[in-house]
């Protein structure tokens, strides 16, 4: 079971009605789901994910609450679809609340086979929507160099994307997780805690997975999505991420669709980052549409 990020917090700005509609963009697991529906009466929970795997593991982890979820595969750019083909019949087509934790779920992490992680050896994959054609070995054996080193530098803000690009490019064919780790290790020595490789790996699953795309996807759909009064909330673990919900909202807001909750971020108290680590990079930004 993947532990979910700021449950507490999540909620409070969600600001749940037993009764109402709710839209959890990344079901992953199902922790932030089951939450949701712990606090419903005849309400429900529209569960999404890319990530069939993911979803099937979150319909095991929520039996509990099952009447008062509908799961449904779909990226974000899906979104908007999926209200009336759940709950048309209902005459449903807005949600009273949207969440969307953009975090790598631990199942992913820990799944060598699905090739997100550094720290186990697997198959160079990282797509999250295993029906998808191109995967991580794709752009790292028949990229250019060039694009390559663009891809690094710019999704992963890595500064050595350059030398990287060119040790991968010498170096190939490149099939796994473990060869990519060492041969960029080998090329940038490690200089402090974090593995060289982090920031490539990061840049590679963005690339992948076209997660830039979607997240604006996502923003521009929530005024078609959430019905005025609902509640938006967002939580990012990367900088470039949080910049784009950042000025998503403030586009909003100034377009008078919404207000902000969120003045500055909210980030786990103390005891949760103890708790729970991976939580310790986690920005929460909420807004209420008008």
């Amino acid at each position: 079971m993947h532990t979910p990020v700021m449950p507490r917090e999540c909620l409070e700005y969600l600001a749940v009605r037993p009764d109402g509609i709710y839209l959890d963009a990344t079901c992953g697991l199902g922790g932030h789901t089951m939450a949701i529906a712990r606090m419903l009466t005849t309400g429900i929970v529209l569960a999404c994910d890319r990530d069939a795997e993911s979803l099937a593991l979150a319909r095991e982890n929520t039996l509990d609450c099952a009447e008062r979820i509908r799961f449904r595969q779909a990226s974000f750019s899906q979104l908007g679809e999926v209200p009336a083909a759940v709950l048309g019949n209902q005459g449903q087509m807005q949600v009273d609340g949207l969440l969307a934790d953009l975090g790598v779920s631990k199942y992913q992490l820990t799944s060598s086979e699905r090739g997100f992680s550094l720290m186990t050896d697997g198959a160079l994959d990282m797509r999250m929507d295993r029906g998808q054609s191109r995967s991580a070995a794709d752009i790292v054996n028949y990229e250019s160099e060039k694009q390559l080193a663009d891809l690094i530098y710019q999704l992963g803000e890595e500064r050595r994307s350059r030398r990287i690009a060119r040790a991968i490019v010498r170096a190939r064919p490149i099939n796994t997780t473990g060869q990519l780790a060492k041969l960029i290790e080998q090329a940038v020595p490690r200089t402090g805690k974090i593995h060289p490789a982090t920031q490539t790996f990061m840049a590679l699953r963005i690339a992948v997975n076209e997660e830039n795309e979607e997240l604006e996807a996502l923003l521009g759909a929530v005024p078609r999505l959430v019905k005025p009064g609902g509640r938006v909330v967002v939580v990012t673990f990367m900088s470039l991420e949080d910049r784009r919900v950042k000025q998503g909202f403030q586009a909003m807001a100034k377009d008078g669709q919404a207000r902000i909750l969120t003045r500055h971020v909210v980030r786990p108290a103390e005891d949760e980052i103890r708790d729970n680590p991976p939580s310790r990079s986690a920005k929460l930004r909420a807004l209420e549409m008008l």
